[in-house]
């Protein structure tokens, strides 16, 4: 079980560090008598080593923020860029801020079996006061990241039309109260954990979560001016930065090893340290395989190699291995990202078809590759089973596109969810903002 707050673990420690380097760097033999060296690893060391994971693999997760920003920069138009900058930074804010004020204990306090915790604010001891396996705040931090991640995938979808406003006070109900009841089904030890319903690192409960909201929202939103004319025609919008969109997906592959190694939640004994080991070439694997597969499935198909579809590949593939990163071997691993990759090529023209316009492809990444990676898991994990593994995906798809559905037909309601024609012909760095991304190339060229 991963991705939830911690259950209290009994660890040994083996160290083996007999030996020493000289002075020219060579190493001298070593004992390998176990028995001479074992010592069991204190509370205090168990509590610091489990701090640690959790606050690492936050500040990873944590990079994650700007790495969507940089996908999310570079797929859009150069009059949009400031926008998703913004909207990027400040939907981390206002998750910092929400899952702190009710998600953290809507998630995790009281569930016991239920559908959700408490309404009530994560308190965070004093460090006199502070004991158990790990640090309350290390916990909460390492929480907060993953809540922060699901509003991340909308924002991209949404792009170069919707209300800066509006988008955050979503966020902030996404983040505050829809992932926090979701989580709470298996993370909290709900109905789901109860039924043994598998996932890892959130697949379903963080990505599939996203991309439901994120589908929601572009359907009742609607697509872009210009996108879609008579006849199925298609008017593609060319991103302002490849380069950018390049970089926010190494940044994204780099946070996942955050994410899922993360999700181990452990790291006082040998077994976790040898287990975050295996997530990692496991979650590097998928993500490397899906890159490969939508390159060459692009290739065979346009008779070129789309470099988005690639960035996309990647990332469905770490989308994919993220419900269960742990038990596959290598060629399951790279098995289970290549078919994300794969879902990707074919899922980004189904939405065009259907006339719902997702500007950076995160529908088909986190929903579609989501659903894939979850439907997966009894491949490798004996303990999960295809029926419950469905019955998590409909019962969290059913209940994310009802709330946000609500959400945003409210918001549509009441304060209006989308610009105006005129301000999205402007752009939105300049009529939302009024500061643009690119002002010596953009509508503020030659402007005093």
């Amino acid at each position: 079980m991963s991705g939830a707050k911690p259950a209290t673990k009994v660890t040994t420690f083996v160290l083996i560090t007999a030996g020493a380097v000289g002075l020219g760097g060579t190493a001298l033999a070593q004992s390998t008598d176990a028995s001479a060296v074992s010592t069991a690893l204190s509370a205090d060391s168990v509590y610091i080593f489990n701090t640690l994971l959790f606050l690492m693999m936050g500040f990873l997760v944590m990079w994650m923020a700007a790495g969507f920003a940089m996908l999310e920069a570079g797929m859009v138009r150069s009059k949009n860029v400031a926008m998703q900058c913004i909207k990027n930074i400040s939907l981390y804010s206002v998750a910092g801020l929400m899952f702190w004020a009710v998600g953290y204990n809507l998630m995790y306090d009281g569930v016991d079996g239920g559908y959700i915790g408490s309404f009530l604010p994560k308190f965070i001891p004093d460090p006199t006061q502070d004991t158990g396996d790990y640090a309350a705040g290390s916990d909460w931090f390492f929480q907060m990241v993953f809540a922060a991640a699901t509003a991340s995938i909308v924002s991209g979808t949404v792009a170069e039309r919707i209300k800066l406003w509006p988008f955050l006070v979503f966020s902030a109900l996404l983040t505050g109260l829809i992932y926090p009841v979701v989580g709470a089904w298996k993370w909290g030890e709900g109905w789901l954990h109860v039924l043994e319903f598998s996932d890892f690192a959130g697949s379903t409960l963080v990505h599939s979560t996203g991309g439901w909201a994120a589908l929601t929202g572009a359907i009742i939103l609607g697509a872009r001016s210009g996108k879609f004319g008579k006849g199925g025609k298609v008017t593609p919008f060319p991103g302002s930065s490849m380069p950018l969109a390049t970089l926010g997906t190494f940044i994204l592959w780099l946070g996942w090893f955050g994410f899922n190694g993360g999700s181990q939640l452990a790291l006082g004994s040998l077994a976790d340290a040898s287990s975050i080991s295996r997530i990692f070439v496991n979650t590097n694997l998928a993500a490397a395989a899906g890159v490969i597969s939508a390159m060459v499935l692009t290739q065979l198909t346009y008779g070129k190699v789309d470099l988005t579809m690639a960035l996309n590949g990647a990332l469905a593939g770490l989308v994919s291995i993220t419900a269960e990163p742990l038990t596959p071997t290598p060629m399951w691993a790279i098995f289970i990202g290549a078919v994300g990759g794969m879902i990707v090529v074919v899922a980004v023209p189904m939405l065009d078809k259907l006339k719902i316009d997702d500007v950076v492809g995160a529908i088909p990444v986190h929903l579609f590759a989501g659903i894939w990676g979850t439907l997966a898991v009894p491949l490798t994990n004996p303990a999960a089973a295809y029926a419950t593994q469905a019955l998590g995906i409909a019962a969290v798809g059913a209940f994310v596109v009802i709330a946000s559905s609500i959400v945003w037909f409210a918001l549509k309601a009441t304060v209006g969810i989308r610009v105006s024609e005129e301000e999205e012909l402007v752009g939105l760095d300049q009529s939302e903002l009024g500061v643009e991304a690119y002002p010596d190339f953009g509508q503020g060229a030659g402007r005093l």
